[in-house]
């Protein structure tokens, strides 16, 4: 399904700083990371006066709402939000009013097989039987990405399966399925959960095919390295393709309400390593790194103020 995105820039409110400090903030469902994330970012700017409503959302959603004003903030997958700005599907018309605040963490997209599978690469899953998430995940419309640069489909697959992680987990133990995709961080307990009952490997891709992706699908992607031994049975480092969590905005939310939250979240960073381990080597220079998203201007003014750039 296409989601439609609403276009045109919405005019700043008049009121000035008042009204911009009364916020909207997409996060994801309850359970996940951004959740909390997002009422850590609440907590730490109330002192400030910036109220911030949390909301549930999800990566696709968040940059709708943001885009179509139904929320001035939101939690952002970096290829997600590079489909919205470009038009591309699942999104229709292109987000001319989403800018990025900070990138955060990176999520690594994993290909999991079972060993009895046989499976050593890209080109050896089709003919395969595959689990991935319900059609509109993140990870889900990666793995089609992944499956187009390796000249294949959902269609030279023996099944496809759109369901949860635990589900995914079951399929594979039961020896129903072959493979599982999923995006998350390392290690992911999914992971370790079939790990620890099956022998598993952990898919490599090629930096060349990665940088076709990047190329050809969505410069949003990157190479990261999943460490050996982040599971059972790893023992060399895996080259994976990723995308990053982001903080996303309004374009036009006022420049020194944005300085104000990008401060406090930066003075505040252990509080949110707290809540998620992955943003333990978050640094200024990777927040503010070009993901093909535009950064917000407030976001600029504050990055070249704490590097002296």
């Amino acid at each position: 399904m296409r989601i439609l995105i609403a276009t045109g820039l919405f005019a700043m409110a008049t009121t000035g700083m008042a009204q911009a400090q009364q916020l909207k903030l997409m996060t994801g469902p309850q359970g996940g990371s951004w959740y909390p994330l997002g009422g850590a970012i609440q907590s730490m700017v109330s002192d400030d006066g910036i109220g911030i409503q949390v909301l549930p959302g999800g990566g696709v959603a968040n940059v709708q709402g943001v885009q179509g004003g139904q929320a001035d903030l939101g939690f952002g997958n970096s290829i997600s939000v590079v489909d919205a700005i470009e038009g591309r599907e699942p999104f229709e018309g292109k987000a001319d009013n989403v800018c990025n605040l900070a990138t955060l963490y990176p999520q690594y997209f994993h290909i999991v097989a079972t060993a009895a599978s046989e499976i050593a690469s890209p080109a050896d899953l089709a003919g395969k039987r595959l689990v991935t998430q319900p059609v509109g995940n993140t990870a889900e419309q990666v793995t089609r990405a992944v499956l187009e640069t390796a000249g294949s489909s959902y269609d030279d697959m023996r099944s496809v399966d759109y369901v949860s992680y635990s589900d995914g987990v079951s399929l594979l133990q039961d020896g129903n399925a072959d493979y599982f995709t999923l995006g998350t961080t390392v290690p992911a307990s999914a992971v370790m959960d079939l790990a620890n009952s099956t022998d598993i490997t952990v898919v490599p891709l090629e930096q060349s095919f990665i940088d076709d992706m990047k190329a050809n699908l969505n410069p949003g992607y990157a190479a990261l390295t999943i460490p050996a031994g982040s599971y059972p049975g790893q023992d060399e480092d895996v080259l994976a393709v990723g995308y990053a969590t982001q903080v996303i905005a309004r374009c036009d939310l006022e420049n020194e309400v944005v300085k104000t939250i990008l401060t406090r979240m930066w003075e505040n960073r252990n509080d949110m390593v707290a809540i998620s381990a992955a943003m333990a080597n978050t640094t200024l220079e990777s927040m503010q790194e070009d993901t093909g998203v535009p950064l917000h201007p407030g976001a600029t003014e504050f990055y070249a103020e704490q590097t002296g750039g």
